[in-house]
Formats: C-alpha cells, structure tokens, sequence
C-alpha cells in the first residue's frame, strides 16, 4: 500500500533549525512531484516548497533562503531543511506526492508532524 511518513517536527526556538524527513514507500520519490505543506489552526494549508522529477525547486515567498527541498531517490526519502524558524512557521507540516500520467492525477498524503517555532 502507499505510504508516506513525516518526522523530525519538535519544539525550536526562534532562529533554531530542524530537519523534517518524509518516508515513501516503493519508489513515489523518484517517480512523483513531491511537495511539503503546512497548516496552522484555523488557517488555510499553503504549499512550502516543491521539488519535480524534472528537477525544479519553487519556494513559498516567505520561506525562500531560509528552507531547502531535497530528495533521496535512493532512499526513497524527501527532506525540508529550515533555517532562522520564526514563530510563524509553526505549523503541522505534510508530505505529498502527485503524479499524472494518462491524464489522470494520483496525489498521497502523509500525517503530518507538528513543529512548534518558541521560546
């Protein structure tokens, strides 16, 4: 069955780093868009970075310089590496997977992990 499994949320101060990791079963990393969103309470998910099998990297505005994609196609797991967190970031942070192939979409989710940016 797919899977996908986030990890590495936890509680930072301001201007802390943390490293989340999403675990794919089979091989979704290599064959799929892979992106990390988040969502606070009460608010809308936004998408946070995006990396395509085509090779190209977009940023939400306020994250650019500070957070970085990547991908271990080997390993079948995808990273967001966050710098200078601001309480701002705090939110419940989600893998997900999308493809399209023969016109039709598939799109996986994970379960999110929470990450609390405070002093």
């Amino acid at each position: 069955q797919v899977q996908l499994v986030e990890s590495g949320g936890g509680l930072v101060q301001p201007g802390g780093s943390l490293r989340l990791s999403c675990a794919a079963s089979g091989n979704l990393i290599s064959t799929c868009d892979m992106t990390w969103y988040r969502q606070a309470p009460g608010k809308q998910r936004d998408l946070v970075a995006t990396s395509t099998t085509a090779g190209s990297t977009t940023y939400l505005d306020s994250v650019k310089g500070r957070f970085a994609i990547s991908r271990d196609n080997a390993k079948n797991m995808l990273y967001l590496q966050m710098s200078s967190l601001e309480p701002e970031d705090t939110a419940i942070y989600y893998c997900n997977a999308n493809k399209t192939r023969w016109g039709l979409t598939s799109d996986y989710w994970g379960q999110g992990t929470q990450v609390t940016v405070s002093s």
